[in-house]
C-alpha cells in the first residue's frame, strides 16, 4: 500500500491545475494518475488557437496551453504516473490502479481530486436508421485522425451537432481540402460559442441548419449519403422536409458525457442535469475528502474556466488535508426561470470568501436580466444583450452576504425577460 496526501485522477488541464494549486498550498505528497501516455488530456489534439485568452491573457493552441502546465509540473516533486488506469476508489479513499510497470497499485489517499474529463456521445446513443458503414465517427475522433495521426477521414462531409468541436472540425476539414456540405443542429439554437460560429462557419460559407437532424444514413461498406429533415417543436422529423445529401463522412458533435463511472462506484451523488457530481463551492463532493473539477463535473466551454475551477478544487483538497473538516452549514442553490443548472449545487455559508456560481440557461434570451436572489432579496441584477446555452455565465455571492445567511436561507438564480 502506497500513501499519498493527494491523488489526482486525470492529467489533463483540470488535473494538472488542481495538483499544482494543492502543492502551492502546502501539500507535500501529490500524485497524478493519467491513463494516456502523456499529460495534457484532450488539449494535445486541439491544435487550433483560442486557448488561454482569459487565464494567460494570450492566444495559445491546445498543446501550448498544456505545455505551460506540464512545465510547471516538471519543476515540482509531484509524482506523475502515465499509462495508468484507475480501476476503483473505495469508501476509505483507497485508489486502485494498474499499469505495465508497477502492476496493480493500491494508494491510500488523504484526499482525492477527480479530473477524468468527458467523452463524446456516440452514434449508438442516437436513433439514426442505416447500416454500420465506415465514415461515421465522432468529431473528436476525426480531430485525432487529422491532427495527430495525419489521416483524412473523408472528402465530402456532413456534421450533425453544432457543439464547439463540431464547428472547429468544419473549419479544419475545409482547410484540409474537404467539402463540408452542411452543419445540422437538432435544437433551434447552436450549442457552440458565438465566436466559433463566426470564425468556423460564417467565414467559410458553411451553412448551419437549425432545427434539423440526420434521420438516415446510406451505404453499406462506406457511407454514400445521409437523409436530413427539419424537426417540429417536439423534435420529431417533418416527413415533407426530408432531403438527401451525398457525402462519404458523417461527423457527430452531439454532446459530451462526463466520465463518472468511478464517481458513481464510490456512491457520490450525481446531478441529473450536469451528469457530474453534486459539489460545494470548493468542489467537494458528498464523500468526505473527494473533490471534482473540470469536464467530469460539468462540461465547460473554455479551458480557462476549467483551470480556475480546478484551482478551487486543489485549494479545497489542500485545506482538507492540512486542517481536516471545517464547520459546514450548507444551503442548496436553486435554478429559477430560464436557468438549466448551477454549479456548485450547494454553498457552505461558513465560507469566509466570495462564492462564484456558474450556470447555463436552457434557451436563447435577448435583452434579459440575470438575477441572483437570496432570501427573497435581489443581491445582483444585470442586463445581458444575449444569453445562450452554449456559453457559461456566472454570478457572485459576496462574503458579507454569506455571513447573514442561515441554514433556512434560499439561493435562486433566474432570468427575467
Amino acid at each position: 500500500m502506497l500513501n499519498y496526501d493527494l491523488v489526482v485522477v486525470g492529467g489533463g488541464p483540470a488535473g494538472m491545475a488542481a495538483a499544482l494549486k494543492a502543492k502551492e498550498c502546502g501539500v507535500h505528497d501529490v500524485i497524478i494518475l493519467e491513463r494516456a501516455e502523456t499529460l495534457g488530456g484532450i488539449l494535445e489534439q486541439c491544435i487550433h488557437s483560442g486557448f488561454g485568452l482569459t487565464y494567460f491573457k494570450e492566444e495559445l493552441s491546445g498543446p501550448e496551453y498544456a505545455a505551460k502546465f506540464i512545465d510547471l509540473i516538471e519543476k515540482t516533486d509531484i509524482v506523475v504516473k502515465t499509462d495508468t488506469m484507475v480501476l476503483n476508489i473505495d469508501e476509505n479513499n483507497v485508489v486502485t490502479a494498474v499499469n505495465k510497470k508497477d502492476g496493480l497499485l493500491k494508494i491510500q489517499a488523504k484526499a482525492i481530486v477527480l479530473a477524468m474529463g468527458c467523452r463524446e456521445r456516440p452514434r449508438g446513443a442516437l436513433e439514426i436508421a442505416g447500416t454500420r458503414a465506415s465514415g461515421i465517427m465522432t468529431a473528436g475522433t476525426a480531430q485525432k485522425y487529422v491532427n495527430l495521426d495525419g489521416y483524412m477521414p473523408g472528402k465530402k462531409v456532413v456534421i450533425l451537432g453544432s457543439g464547439d468541436i463540431g464547428l472547429i472540425m468544419a473549419r479544419r476539414m475545409t482547410l484540409e481540402g474537404a467539402e463540408v456540405k452542411v452543419v445540422c443542429e437538432l435544437m433551434p439554437y447552436s450549442g457552440g460559442l458565438t465566436r466559433n460560429i463566426v470564425q468556423c462557419l460564417n467565414d467559410y460559407n458553411i451553412p448551419l441548419r437549425l432545427s434539423t437532424t440526420v434521420v438516415a444514413t446510406h451505404g453499406t461498406d462506406r457511407l454514400e449519403g445521409v437523409t436530413i429533415a427539419q424537426v417540429d417543436e417536439h423534435l420529431q422529423p417533418i416527413e415533407s422536409t426530408k432531403e438527401y445529401i451525398e457525402c462519404d463522412t458523417l461527423m457527430l458533435s452531439v454532446g459530451l458525457i462526463p466520465e463518472n463511472e468511478l464517481t458513481k462506484n464510490v456512491g457520490i451523488g450525481i446531478d441529473r442535469v450536469t451528469n457530474g457530481a453534486v459539489v460545494d463551492e470548493m468542489r467537494q463532493t458528498d464523500h468526505k475528502g473527494v473533490f471534482a473539477c473540470g469536464n467530469v463535473l460539468h462540461v465547460h466551454d473554455l479551458v480557462d474556466f476549467v483551470t480556475m475551477e480546478a484551482q478551487l478544487a486543489g485549494e479545497g483538497a489542500a485545506d482538507y488535508i492540512l486542517h481536516g473538516e471545517r464547520e459546514t452549514v450548507y444551503v442548496p442553490t436553486t435554478t429559477g426561470n430560464g436557468v438549466r443548472y448551477i454549479v456548485p449545487q450547494r454553498v457552505n455559508i461558513k465560507n469566509p470568501n466570495d462564492v462564484k456560481l456558474y450556470f447555463r440557461v436552457g434557451r436563447i434570451f435577448k435583452n434579459a436580466k440575470v438575477v441572483l436572489e437570496i432570501d427573497g432579496n435581489v443581491i445582483y441584477s444585470r442586463k445581458k444583450i444575449k444569453l445562450a446555452p452554449g456559453e457559461m455565465e456566472d454570478v457572485v455571492i459576496p462574503a458579507d452576504v454569506l455571513k447573514g445567511m442561515t441554514a433556512e436561507s434560499t439561493i435562486v438564480v433566474r432570468v427575467e425577460e
